[in-house]
């Protein structure tokens, strides 16, 4: 038999689910619990719940869009921009020798999510597709998503007080 430890699947699991979007963000008193790390002025930063790696982060319009083509020009900026420095933050705090970074934009592109734009950020390291995801296609959470969110949101904080 086959074990794998994912305490933060039990959340879900066990949980209420939401009928609501879950990149439709209530009041910033619910950050931590909902693993938002930045709010900028049209997007914000979160974590993803059910990662594929460490680290796993997203960039999302506050709007409720399907379509990278119905973004405004300040949504589409400010995206690139948290793009870019989520990669720095990535960079910086994990060490990680390279990211993926992209968006599935409809259901048949893989969106887990189609109905909320939101860009993802995956860093990676050389060899963490490792024999056990080529084997059993399964990966390995070196690091608990609370602690990954202790650990950036000081980093993330600093950005929301460099911003203009």
């Amino acid at each position: 038999m086959k074990q794998l430890w994912a305490p933060w699947r039990i959340d879900y699991i066990l949980g209420p689910k939401p009928d609501e979007c879950v990149f439709c963000l209530p009041s910033p008193a619910e950050d931590e619990e909902r693993l938002v790390l930045y709010r900028g002025k049209s997007c914000f930063v979160i974590m993803n719940k059910f990662p594929y790696n460490n680290g796993h982060i997203m960039v999302c319009p506050y709007r409720h869009v399907m379509a990278i083509e119905d973004l405004t020009p300040e949504e589409s900026g400010e995206a690139m921009s948290l793009l870019q420095r989520c990669a720095t933050i990535l960079r910086e705090h994990f060490h990680c020798e390279g990211i993926n970074i992209g968006l599935n934009q409809g259901q048949a592109a893989g969106a887990g999510v189609r109905e909320h734009l939101h860009f993802h950020l995956v860093p990676r390291w050389n060899g963490d597709s490792s024999f056990i995801a080529v084997m059993d296609e399964v990966r390995t959470m070196p690091q608990h998503l609370s602690e990954t969110y202790k650990a950036l949101a000081p980093k993330f904080k600093k950005l929301a007080q460099a911003a203009p």
